[in-house]
């Protein structure tokens, strides 16, 4: 299996800038059967009060959406973004989402 690891410098809260640097990497990878970008790299490290502000989580999510419509014709790419986290007393958490 080879894995493309994306190595990004994503700006913190520019969700669709970013979304076009991972869109970007991906389409320059090399053959590979999965890609895998850092920790929160869609929302962009780290993103602080923004979290605290849920249209931007909501956004965030809907930039998840719209990334995976624009990439749907290649592997599997793992995105970090802020997923919600019911069972830690949290409201979210870092995770990566295919």
């Amino acid at each position: 299996m080879k894995i493309a690891l994306l190595q990004l410098n994503p700006t913190i809260g520019d969700l669709a800038g970013n979304k076009g640097l991972i869109a970007r990497a991906i389409r320059r990878a090399p053959d590979f059967d999965l890609a895998v970008t850092s920790e929160l790299a869609l929302l962009g490290y780290p993103p602080c009060d923004l979290l605290l502000n849920e249209e931007f989580v909501e956004r965030s999510w809907q930039a998840l959406d719209e990334l995976a419509e624009e990439l749907d014709d290649l592997p599997p790419v793992l995105v970090g973004l802020a997923g919600p986290d019911t069972s830690a007393g949290r409201a979210l958490f870092s995770t990566l989402l295919p």
